[in-house]
């Protein structure tokens, strides 16, 4: 009940003001920390301290509400920061928008949600990241939170979003050894979520080519949401010098947006909903 009820939440309701969101709390604690970061151990002690100021506090919350009468509805209130759905939709369906008032419109919009520069980007590429993004991310923003949540209560909800956040802001590859544990930990976390989303993305008769395409991203994981949605659509989704998923397949238009879209939302809602059906007999 406690899922349904963070679901019904996000869907309706999106995201709660940002002084009261522990995804914000995560970032301030490590733009904190960040500063003080030397090296990789020293790294690794600064990201353990954080686990622990996020998650030993949600674990102990877990302990002590669920076996209340209210319980479930104060647990799916605290789950409910820990994903987003609704927003992913939004700033993706945001970037189509701008792409069609001008490129250098897109361009900007799309900056809000990818890391690669986005100044020289065709439109083409402008649709292709913003899939990209909107792939990769229903593995960050839902499926992963709510499967740890499954496995290990609103501690591991909790425990996965600040270890993908950490990795958003310490683990690009120019930050060198320092940024290396949380890039490491954020990889190992998403080693299941990534693959299981990719076979829910992906037509059952194409998991064949979902492997061969997945492998060719750098990252272990981000491959296969990305190659599922474009084996899905029927296009070609790249990274300029760095790879090219369905190649073969011509470039998104726009309708292929407006089909990723409702394919991502009904397979994220979807899977959130079924999740919490097994969950019913365990009391989350």
């Amino acid at each position: 009940m406690s899922l349904l009820l963070a679901l019904l939440l996000d869907a309706l309701l999106g995201e709660p003001p940002p002084r009261f969101h522990p995804v914000v709390w995560m970032g301030r604690y490590l733009s904190w920390a960040w500063p003080r970061v030397r090296g990789l151990w020293s790294g690794a002690c600064y990201w353990a301290l954080g686990a622990l100021l996020f998650a030993l506090p949600a674990f102990l919350l877990d302990l002590l509400l669920r076996p209340l009468a209210l319980g479930w509805a104060f647990l799916g209130l605290l789950l409910k920061p820990l994903f987003s759905l609704r927003m992913l939709l939004s700033e993706v369906l945001a970037v189509e928008r701008a792409l069609g008032e001008s490129l250098e419109a897109g361009r900007t919009r799309l900056s809000r949600i990818v890391s690669r520069r986005t100044e020289d980007l065709s439109p083409e590429e402008v649709r292709e990241a913003a899939l990209e993004s909107l792939a990769e991310n229903l593995v960050d923003s839902l499926l992963a939170p709510l499967l740890y949540y499954a496995l290990l209560g609103l501690g591991g909800a909790a425990l996965y979003r600040y270890a993908n956040t950490a990795d958003a802001m310490w683990g690009y590859p120019e930050h060198g050894a320092r940024g290396t544990f949380a890039a490491r930990m954020d990889d190992l976390l998403n080693l299941l979520p990534a693959r299981l989303t990719g076979l829910l993305l992906c037509p059952p008769r194409l998991w064949g080519r979902l492997l061969q395409e997945a492998r060719k991203t750098p990252s272990p994981n981000a491959g296969f949401p990305m190659a599922a949605l474009a084996l899905r659509l029927g296009v070609r989704l790249r990274k300029r010098g760095a790879y090219a998923l369905n190649p073969q397949a011509p470039s998104p238009k726009a309708a292929h947006l407006g089909r990723a879209l409702w394919w991502v939302g009904g397979v994220g809602y979807g899977a959130g909903v079924l999740l919490s059906g097994l969950l019913a007999p365990w009391g989350r």
